[in-house]
Protein backbone atom coordinates (compact mmCIF):
# COMPACT_ATOMS: atom_id res chain seq x y z
CA UNK A 1 0.00 0.00 0.00
CA UNK A 2 1.31 3.35 -1.16
CA UNK A 3 1.35 5.98 1.35
CA UNK A 4 -1.15 8.47 0.66
CA UNK A 5 -3.73 5.47 1.01
CA UNK A 6 -2.18 4.31 4.73
CA UNK A 7 -2.41 8.44 6.06
CA UNK A 8 -6.28 8.04 4.65
CA UNK A 9 -6.52 4.58 6.05
CA UNK A 10 -5.36 5.48 9.33
CA UNK A 11 -7.60 8.59 9.33
CA UNK A 12 -10.62 6.88 9.00
CA UNK A 13 -9.67 4.36 12.03
CA UNK A 14 -9.16 7.18 14.34
CA UNK A 15 -12.31 9.18 13.17
CA UNK A 16 -14.20 6.01 14.01
CA UNK A 17 -13.03 5.56 17.18
CA UNK A 18 -13.81 9.28 18.42
CA UNK A 19 -16.65 9.20 17.82
CA UNK A 20 -17.51 5.68 19.02
CA UNK A 21 -16.28 6.52 22.46
CA UNK A 22 -18.90 7.15 24.83
CA UNK A 23 -19.40 10.26 26.83
CA UNK A 24 -18.91 11.21 30.31
CA UNK A 25 -21.80 11.13 32.68
CA UNK A 26 -23.43 13.86 33.69
CA UNK A 27 -26.12 14.87 36.51
CA UNK A 28 -29.41 16.05 34.89
CA UNK A 29 -30.75 19.38 34.36
CA UNK A 30 -33.34 20.28 36.93
CA UNK A 31 -36.91 21.03 36.23
CA UNK A 32 -37.67 24.31 35.61
CA UNK A 33 -40.62 25.65 37.98
CA UNK A 34 -43.69 26.34 36.68
CA UNK A 35 -44.51 29.56 35.38
CA UNK A 36 -46.65 31.51 37.49
CA UNK A 37 -50.40 32.19 36.54
CA UNK A 38 -50.43 35.52 35.34
CA UNK A 39 -51.84 38.30 37.67
CA UNK A 40 -55.82 39.28 36.74
CA UNK A 41 -56.49 42.74 35.36
CA UNK A 42 -56.05 45.82 38.27
CA UNK A 43 -59.32 46.71 38.77
CA UNK A 44 -59.57 50.62 39.59
CA UNK A 45 -60.42 50.11 43.21
CA UNK A 46 -57.06 47.81 43.66
CA UNK A 47 -54.87 50.54 41.77
CA UNK A 48 -52.90 52.06 44.91
CA UNK A 49 -50.61 55.52 44.22
CA UNK A 50 -47.27 55.13 45.09
CA UNK A 51 -46.42 56.50 47.96
CA UNK A 52 -45.19 60.59 47.88
CA UNK A 53 -41.85 61.10 48.57
CA UNK A 54 -41.68 62.86 51.84
CA UNK A 55 -38.19 65.72 52.93
CA UNK A 56 -37.55 65.53 56.63
CA UNK A 57 -40.20 65.96 59.28
CA UNK A 58 -39.56 69.66 61.20
CA UNK A 59 -38.92 69.44 64.58
CA UNK A 60 -40.34 71.91 67.01
CA UNK A 61 -38.22 73.32 69.39
CA UNK A 62 -38.84 75.45 72.25
CA UNK A 63 -37.05 79.03 72.28
CA UNK A 64 -35.73 79.36 76.25
CA UNK A 65 -34.36 83.03 76.23
CA UNK A 66 -36.15 85.45 77.49
CA UNK A 67 -35.72 89.22 76.94
CA UNK A 68 -37.89 91.40 79.21
CA UNK A 69 -37.63 95.40 78.57
CA UNK A 70 -37.35 97.40 81.74
CA UNK A 71 -37.83 101.20 82.43
CA UNK A 72 -37.00 102.57 85.80
CA UNK A 73 -37.27 105.47 87.41
CA UNK A 74 -36.60 107.96 90.37
CA UNK A 75 -39.22 109.22 92.95
CA UNK A 76 -39.51 112.27 90.40
CA UNK A 77 -40.67 109.94 87.66
CA UNK A 78 -37.25 110.64 86.14
CA UNK A 79 -35.82 107.56 84.20
CA UNK A 80 -32.53 106.24 85.61
CA UNK A 81 -30.28 105.58 83.20
CA UNK A 82 -26.81 103.89 85.61
CA UNK A 83 -28.11 100.64 87.14
CA UNK A 84 -25.89 97.79 86.40
CA UNK A 85 -26.80 94.09 86.23
CA UNK A 86 -25.91 92.69 89.46
CA UNK A 87 -28.35 95.68 90.92
CA UNK A 88 -31.27 93.62 89.04
CA UNK A 89 -32.90 90.71 90.36
CA UNK A 90 -35.60 88.97 88.28
CA UNK A 91 -38.29 85.99 89.37
CA UNK A 92 -40.11 83.78 87.09
CA UNK A 93 -42.68 82.02 88.78
CA UNK A 94 -41.06 82.97 91.80
CA UNK A 95 -37.81 81.43 91.34
CA UNK A 96 -35.23 83.84 91.12
CA UNK A 97 -33.23 83.75 87.60
CA UNK A 98 -29.59 84.05 86.52
CA UNK A 99 -29.38 87.59 84.19
CA UNK A 100 -27.28 86.73 81.94
CA UNK A 101 -27.06 90.11 79.45
CA UNK A 102 -27.96 93.62 80.53
CA UNK A 103 -28.13 96.09 77.92
CA UNK A 104 -29.08 99.71 76.94
CA UNK A 105 -29.27 100.37 74.05
CA UNK A 106 -31.75 102.51 72.39
CA UNK A 107 -34.53 100.89 70.23
CA UNK A 108 -36.73 102.27 67.12
CA UNK A 109 -40.24 102.08 67.41
CA UNK A 110 -43.11 100.72 65.97
CA UNK A 111 -46.15 102.73 67.24
CA UNK A 112 -49.96 102.57 66.73
CA UNK A 113 -51.45 106.03 67.62
CA UNK A 114 -55.01 104.40 68.71
CA UNK A 115 -57.20 107.68 69.57
CA UNK A 116 -60.74 107.02 71.12
CA UNK A 117 -62.74 108.52 68.27
CA UNK A 118 -65.76 109.40 70.75
CA UNK A 119 -64.72 111.32 73.61
CA UNK A 120 -67.05 113.59 75.61
CA UNK A 121 -66.81 116.93 74.13
CA UNK A 122 -64.36 118.51 76.51
CA UNK A 123 -62.01 116.38 76.19
CA UNK A 124 -62.36 116.67 72.19
CA UNK A 125 -61.37 120.12 72.80
CA UNK A 126 -58.19 119.68 75.32
CA UNK A 127 -56.91 116.41 72.71
CA UNK A 128 -57.67 117.53 69.38
CA UNK A 129 -54.94 120.22 69.04
CA UNK A 130 -52.50 118.09 71.26
CA UNK A 131 -51.80 115.12 68.62
CA UNK A 132 -49.79 117.25 66.31
CA UNK A 133 -47.28 117.11 68.84
CA UNK A 134 -47.00 113.56 68.98
CA UNK A 135 -44.29 113.52 66.12
CA UNK A 136 -42.18 116.05 67.94
CA UNK A 137 -41.56 112.72 69.95
CA UNK A 138 -40.61 110.81 66.89
CA UNK A 139 -37.01 110.15 65.81
CA UNK A 140 -36.06 109.46 62.25
CA UNK A 141 -36.03 105.83 63.08
CA UNK A 142 -39.65 105.96 64.65
CA UNK A 143 -42.68 104.70 61.85
CA UNK A 144 -45.81 104.91 63.25
CA UNK A 145 -49.49 103.82 62.14
CA UNK A 146 -52.81 106.34 63.29
CA UNK A 147 -55.81 104.51 63.80
CA UNK A 148 -58.97 105.97 65.78
CA UNK A 149 -61.58 104.03 67.30
CA UNK A 150 -65.03 103.92 68.99
CA UNK A 151 -67.89 101.13 68.74
CA UNK A 152 -65.98 99.74 65.94
CA UNK A 153 -62.13 100.02 64.67
CA UNK A 154 -61.07 103.12 62.01
CA UNK A 155 -57.51 102.13 60.56
CA UNK A 156 -55.84 104.69 59.03
CA UNK A 157 -52.89 104.54 56.13
CA UNK A 158 -50.58 102.38 57.60
CA UNK A 159 -46.57 102.48 59.11
CA UNK A 160 -44.74 105.44 57.54
CA UNK A 161 -41.47 106.75 59.06
CA UNK A 162 -42.44 110.27 57.25
CA UNK A 163 -42.56 112.91 59.88
CA UNK A 164 -44.53 115.73 57.24
CA UNK A 165 -46.87 112.93 56.07
CA UNK A 166 -47.83 112.13 60.06
CA UNK A 167 -48.06 115.51 60.97
CA UNK A 168 -50.63 116.06 58.46
CA UNK A 169 -52.23 113.10 58.96
CA UNK A 170 -52.62 114.03 62.79
CA UNK A 171 -53.48 117.55 62.40
CA UNK A 172 -56.26 116.42 60.10
CA UNK A 173 -57.88 114.53 62.57
CA UNK A 174 -61.10 115.65 64.22
CA UNK A 175 -62.96 113.09 67.31
CA UNK A 176 -66.44 114.31 66.26
CA UNK A 177 -66.16 114.70 62.21
CA UNK A 178 -67.24 110.57 61.95
CA UNK A 179 -70.04 108.82 63.73
CA UNK A 180 -69.44 105.46 64.78
CA UNK A 181 -70.42 103.27 62.25
CA UNK A 182 -68.43 100.62 60.98
CA UNK A 183 -65.41 101.19 58.44
CA UNK A 184 -65.93 100.51 55.11
CA UNK A 185 -66.15 96.63 54.27
CA UNK A 186 -67.37 96.26 57.41
CA UNK A 187 -70.33 93.12 57.16
CA UNK A 188 -72.70 95.71 59.48
CA UNK A 189 -72.04 98.22 56.68
CA UNK A 190 -76.16 98.17 55.63
CA UNK A 191 -78.00 101.15 53.46
CA UNK A 192 -80.15 103.27 55.92
CA UNK A 193 -82.96 104.97 56.50
CA UNK A 194 -82.52 107.67 59.32
CA UNK A 195 -80.10 105.67 61.25
CA UNK A 196 -82.48 102.39 61.12
CA UNK A 197 -81.81 99.71 58.50
CA UNK A 198 -83.51 100.45 54.85
CA UNK A 199 -86.24 97.59 54.21
CA UNK A 200 -84.43 94.90 52.93
CA UNK A 201 -81.35 95.47 54.81
CA UNK A 202 -80.37 93.49 56.90
CA UNK A 203 -80.59 94.55 60.76
CA UNK A 204 -77.90 95.14 63.05
CA UNK A 205 -77.04 93.12 65.78
CA UNK A 206 -78.59 93.04 69.03
CA UNK A 207 -74.88 93.16 70.41
CA UNK A 208 -73.81 96.69 68.61
CA UNK A 209 -76.83 98.58 69.27
CA UNK A 210 -76.65 101.01 71.75
CA UNK A 211 -77.44 100.97 74.84
CA UNK A 212 -78.76 103.70 77.02
CA UNK A 213 -76.77 104.60 79.82
CA UNK A 214 -73.97 102.41 79.02
CA UNK A 215 -70.69 102.77 77.02
CA UNK A 216 -70.90 102.00 73.22
CA UNK A 217 -67.07 101.60 72.42
CA UNK A 218 -65.15 98.50 72.30
CA UNK A 219 -62.22 99.56 73.75
CA UNK A 220 -60.62 95.71 73.86
CA UNK A 221 -61.33 95.20 70.19
CA UNK A 222 -59.47 98.24 69.40
CA UNK A 223 -56.71 97.45 71.73
CA UNK A 224 -56.45 94.03 69.62
CA UNK A 225 -57.04 95.36 66.33
CA UNK A 226 -53.98 97.66 67.36
CA UNK A 227 -51.95 94.88 68.25
CA UNK A 228 -52.53 92.87 65.20
CA UNK A 229 -50.97 95.62 62.90
CA UNK A 230 -48.04 95.14 65.23
CA UNK A 231 -47.78 91.59 64.29
CA UNK A 232 -45.65 91.92 61.57
CA UNK A 233 -42.67 94.31 62.60
CA UNK A 234 -39.79 92.52 63.94
CA UNK A 235 -39.56 93.14 67.92
CA UNK A 236 -35.85 91.80 68.01
CA UNK A 237 -34.62 95.35 66.15
CA UNK A 238 -37.78 97.48 67.25
CA UNK A 239 -39.76 98.57 70.78
CA UNK A 240 -43.63 97.62 70.05
CA UNK A 241 -45.98 99.85 71.20
CA UNK A 242 -49.45 101.26 71.35
CA UNK A 243 -50.17 104.68 72.55
CA UNK A 244 -53.81 104.52 73.45
CA UNK A 245 -55.51 107.87 74.21
CA UNK A 246 -58.80 107.64 76.06
CA UNK A 247 -61.31 107.99 78.66
CA UNK A 248 -60.95 104.27 79.48
CA UNK A 249 -64.64 103.38 79.11
CA UNK A 250 -65.51 100.18 77.62
CA UNK A 251 -68.75 98.68 76.95
CA UNK A 252 -68.93 94.81 77.12
CA UNK A 253 -71.49 94.17 74.71
CA UNK A 254 -69.80 95.94 72.04
CA UNK A 255 -66.24 93.40 72.29
CA UNK A 256 -65.42 90.29 70.51
CA UNK A 257 -62.30 89.81 72.39
CA UNK A 258 -61.80 89.95 76.63
CA UNK A 259 -59.53 91.66 78.31
CA UNK A 260 -57.74 88.75 78.71
CA UNK A 261 -57.45 87.69 75.42
CA UNK A 262 -56.49 90.93 74.08
CA UNK A 263 -53.35 90.54 77.38
CA UNK A 264 -52.41 87.36 76.22
CA UNK A 265 -51.84 88.48 72.21
CA UNK A 266 -49.91 92.05 73.79
CA UNK A 267 -47.62 89.64 75.89
CA UNK A 268 -46.99 86.91 72.57
CA UNK A 269 -45.85 90.35 70.88
CA UNK A 270 -43.79 92.00 73.36
CA UNK A 271 -46.16 94.96 72.43
CA UNK A 272 -46.14 97.56 75.62
CA UNK A 273 -49.29 99.57 76.32
CA UNK A 274 -48.79 103.13 77.23
CA UNK A 275 -52.27 105.24 78.25
CA UNK A 276 -53.02 108.71 77.92
CA UNK A 277 -56.13 109.21 80.35
CA UNK A 278 -58.17 111.88 79.25
CA UNK A 279 -59.99 113.74 82.10
CA UNK A 280 -59.50 115.59 85.36
CA UNK A 281 -59.99 113.42 88.20
CA UNK A 282 -57.74 109.79 87.92
CA UNK A 283 -59.45 108.20 90.84
CA UNK A 284 -62.67 107.57 88.76
CA UNK A 285 -63.06 103.60 88.17
CA UNK A 286 -63.29 104.37 84.76
CA UNK A 287 -59.53 104.48 83.88
CA UNK A 288 -59.06 100.93 85.67
CA UNK A 289 -58.54 99.38 81.88
CA UNK A 290 -56.17 101.77 80.95
CA UNK A 291 -54.34 101.16 84.42
CA UNK A 292 -54.58 97.23 83.50
CA UNK A 293 -53.22 97.27 79.48
CA UNK A 294 -50.31 99.66 80.68
CA UNK A 295 -49.28 97.88 83.87
CA UNK A 296 -49.76 94.26 82.46
CA UNK A 297 -47.59 95.00 79.19
CA UNK A 298 -44.54 96.91 81.10
CA UNK A 299 -45.89 100.60 79.80
CA UNK A 300 -47.04 103.33 82.14
CA UNK A 301 -50.28 105.70 82.20
CA UNK A 302 -50.22 109.51 82.21
CA UNK A 303 -53.35 111.59 83.25
CA UNK A 304 -54.21 114.69 80.91
CA UNK A 305 -56.15 117.52 82.14
CA UNK A 306 -55.04 120.64 80.74
CA UNK A 307 -54.04 120.81 76.56
CA UNK A 308 -50.76 121.38 77.39
CA UNK A 309 -49.85 118.21 80.11
CA UNK A 310 -50.57 115.90 76.68
CA UNK A 311 -48.14 117.14 74.86
CA UNK A 312 -45.36 116.97 77.36
CA UNK A 313 -47.02 113.00 77.88
CA UNK A 314 -46.09 112.22 74.27
CA UNK A 315 -42.69 113.01 74.26
CA UNK A 316 -42.04 111.46 77.79
CA UNK A 317 -43.51 108.47 76.61
CA UNK A 318 -41.46 108.32 73.43
CA UNK A 319 -38.69 108.26 75.22
CA UNK A 320 -39.28 106.09 78.18
CA UNK A 321 -40.04 103.39 75.37
CA UNK A 322 -37.13 103.87 73.24
CA UNK A 323 -34.10 104.11 76.43
CA UNK A 324 -35.59 101.01 78.76
CA UNK A 325 -33.31 98.36 80.37
CA UNK A 326 -32.96 95.15 78.12
CA UNK A 327 -32.75 92.23 80.67
CA UNK A 328 -31.77 88.68 79.18
CA UNK A 329 -32.34 85.45 80.81
CA UNK A 330 -32.60 80.92 80.29
CA UNK A 331 -35.01 79.72 82.58
CA UNK A 332 -33.74 76.30 83.19
CA UNK A 333 -35.21 72.76 82.39
CA UNK A 334 -38.80 71.85 80.49
CA UNK A 335 -40.75 75.22 79.17
CA UNK A 336 -44.49 74.04 78.80
CA UNK A 337 -46.57 76.24 76.62
CA UNK A 338 -48.65 78.25 79.38
CA UNK A 339 -48.16 81.42 80.86
CA UNK A 340 -45.25 82.54 83.57
CA UNK A 341 -45.26 85.02 85.56
CA UNK A 342 -42.19 87.99 85.70
CA UNK A 343 -41.61 90.02 88.52
CA UNK A 344 -38.21 92.36 87.94
CA UNK A 345 -36.78 94.06 91.15
CA UNK A 346 -33.56 96.45 91.93
CA UNK A 347 -31.47 96.75 95.15
CA UNK A 348 -31.25 100.30 95.05
CA UNK A 349 -34.09 101.94 97.12
CA UNK A 350 -36.59 104.37 96.21
CA UNK A 351 -36.83 103.29 92.43
CA UNK A 352 -39.87 102.42 90.26
CA UNK A 353 -39.59 99.39 87.91
CA UNK A 354 -42.17 99.33 84.60
CA UNK A 355 -41.45 96.12 83.28
CA UNK A 356 -44.07 93.47 82.10
CA UNK A 357 -46.06 90.50 84.49
CA UNK A 358 -45.81 87.84 82.39
CA UNK A 359 -45.09 86.07 79.23
CA UNK A 360 -46.46 82.80 77.23
CA UNK A 361 -44.41 80.51 76.78
CA UNK A 362 -43.98 77.57 73.47
CA UNK A 363 -42.35 80.18 70.88
CA UNK A 364 -41.71 77.56 68.29
CA UNK A 365 -39.21 77.32 65.54
CA UNK A 366 -39.61 74.76 62.81
CA UNK A 367 -35.74 73.43 62.03
CA UNK A 368 -35.22 70.51 59.54
CA UNK A 369 -33.98 67.17 61.21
Amino acid sequence: MNCPRKRAFFAAVTLFCFSAAPLPAQDPAPAKPPAPAAAPPATPQDTKPAPKQQGPAPIRVVTNTVVVPVTVKDGNGNLVPDLRRDEFRVFEDNVEQEITRLSVETYPLSLVILIDNDLKRKDEQQVEPSLASIVGGLSTSDEAFICRFDQFFHEGKGFSKDQDNLLTELKRTNLSSEPSVAPPGGPFNGPTVSGEPAPGAPPTPAGLQAIKGQPTKALDDAVFEAADRLKDRDSRKRRKVILLISDGQNGAKFNTHSYDETKAELLRQGISVYSVATGSSYFERKFNRLVSYSHDTGGDIYYGAKQNAFSEFYTRITEEARNQYTLTYSPKGERPVDYHSIEVRVRREGLTILARQGYYGGTFAETPK
